[in-house]
Formats: C-alpha cells, structure tokens, sequence
C-alpha cells in the first residue's frame, strides 16, 4: 500500500510540474519584439535633426568661404588682373522679360449695349455682372462650379 502512495504522489508532483512550464504552441512563430520607448525615439529622431543641421551649416559656411576666396598675390607682383566681365555688353534678348502663356489664352467677354455692368460670358452667352471689376482683369464664369474653372477677361 505504501507503495500505491508513493506512485500516486509521484504522479501529481509531475503533473504539477509539467503544467508550470510554459508550451510553446507555434514553434515557427517568432517572439515580437520589445518596443522601443517612445520618448527615446523621439529624443533620437530630434538628435539626427540637429546633426543634419549642423552638417548642412558647416556646408553652408564652406560654400560662402570658397565663393568669397580671392586668389592671395604674395609675390609682390603689381601686375593687373583682368575683369571678369566683357568689355562689350550683352545684348538685350527680345525673349527675356515677364511672359505669361495663359495670358492670352482666356477669351474676352463682349459688353451688352445698354447695360454699363454687364457683359456676355462667351461659354454660354449668359449674363454676368462685373460692376467693379477693372478692364483686362481675368473673372471665373459664375454659372460653372469651380472644379471646371472657365475663366475670361473683362473688356
């Protein structure tokens, strides 16, 4: 009988031993990482900030240096350097100035006789009211929504 007692206790020590220890389940899934603390990460991310900018600074500084070097003369020349502008001056391009392309890419409205305010849309031929809007000014048609954005000069 001693002996039916000891197998007996035996068997729920084990039983009690093997129900503590952690199973794992899924073997092939990988254990998630810790996550980083959030204000470490922050305090990170503003640290490279502050790297970057000091680096682009120091970039800055080396950059306004190199344009500003002149060529040091220690011989003790007297010798005259030339300019580094022609003697001629250019000549003005016809191209260069403001251009605006869709400047004259709006249709112009035609005014209403009798009507000092108004003037015919020329998408729908509808009336619109410009009292107070300057001559060659660009207006949106109000009878179109603004997604369709249908423009045209005042006369």
């Amino acid at each position: 009988m001693n002996l039916n007692v000891f197998t007996c206790l035996t068997a729920i020590g084990c039983l009690v031993l093997a129900s503590c220890y952690p199973v794992n389940e899924n073997p092939n899934a990988k254990t998630a990482a810790k996550t980083p603390d959030k204000a470490a990460a922050a305090a990170d991310a503003q640290k490279l900030k502050d790297q970057e900018a000091a680096k682009k600074k120091e970039k800055d500084k080396e950059d306004l240096a190199q344009k500003d070097k002149t060529p040091d003369k220690t011989d003790g020349s007297t010798e005259r350097s030339l300019p580094d502008k022609p003697d001629k001056p250019d000549k003005p391009d016809k191209q260069k100035g403001p251009t605006d392309p869709k400047k004259d890419t709006y249709p112009l409205a035609a005014r209403v006789p009798g009507k000092e305010n108004c003037v015919l849309s020329p998408y729908n031929n509808k009336l619109v009211d410009v009292g107070g809007i300057a001559s060659g000014t660009l207006v949106q048609d109000p009878s179109y929504p603004v997604a369709e954005k249908k423009f045209f000069r005042v006369p």
